[in-house]
């Protein structure tokens, strides 16, 4: 006989696992676009898989740092970037844990991951010696886009499968 608990424990990493691996393919997939002062970056979507279950959130630093491996901006992106990550998809989870709302739950992380591309603009001020500003309003305008899409997505999922399991 199969214990329930460990099973239920197994399939929560290989959920998480999955979408560690969707966010490096899809970013490393799309690699031009990914990186840099004007990126849109696709695999954000996936940050508003937090709103469901908070196992995401560690999901998608992982991915994010995997990515990252990759970056032009090296190491620092590895870091920082995943640091970057793990803020805003704990920050979204966070502020939107007790909001019933799906769609308002979708547009808090849609908000918060937008607001907190400074980071990743930050990155390239520094280590590109990129204006932080013009790169904060592009990296934002992208960001925004691809959250946005996660969100229509996610919600249109979540009518059909149950996300938070």
């Amino acid at each position: 006989m199969v214990d329930t608990q460990s099973h239920e424990k197994l399939i929560a990493v290989i959920k998480g696992a999955l979408v560690a691996a969707l966010y490096a393919a899809v970013t490393l997939g799309l690699a031009p676009l990914s990186f840099g002062a004007i990126q849109f970056r696709l695999s954000e979507v996936f940050n508003n898989l937090v709103v469901f279950n908070k196992r995401y959130i560690w999901a998608l630093t992982i991915g994010c740092a995997i990515a990252n491996l990759w970056s032009p901006m090296g190491i620092v992106d590895v870091i920082f970037g995943s640091l970057g990550t793990l803020v805003m998809t704990g920050l979204s989870y966070l502020l939107s844990k007790h909001v019933k709302s799906v769609p308002l739950k979708l547009l808090i992380t849609v908000i918060i991951c937008t607001v907190m591309t400074w980071s990743v603009a930050l990155e390239l001020y520094y280590v590109s010696k990129l204006p932080f500003w013009p790169t904060y309003f592009t990296v934002a305008i992208g960001e925004f886009g691809s959250m946005l899409i996660g969100a229509i997505l996610m919600w249109i999922l979540s009518k059909r499968i149950d996300l938070t399991r």
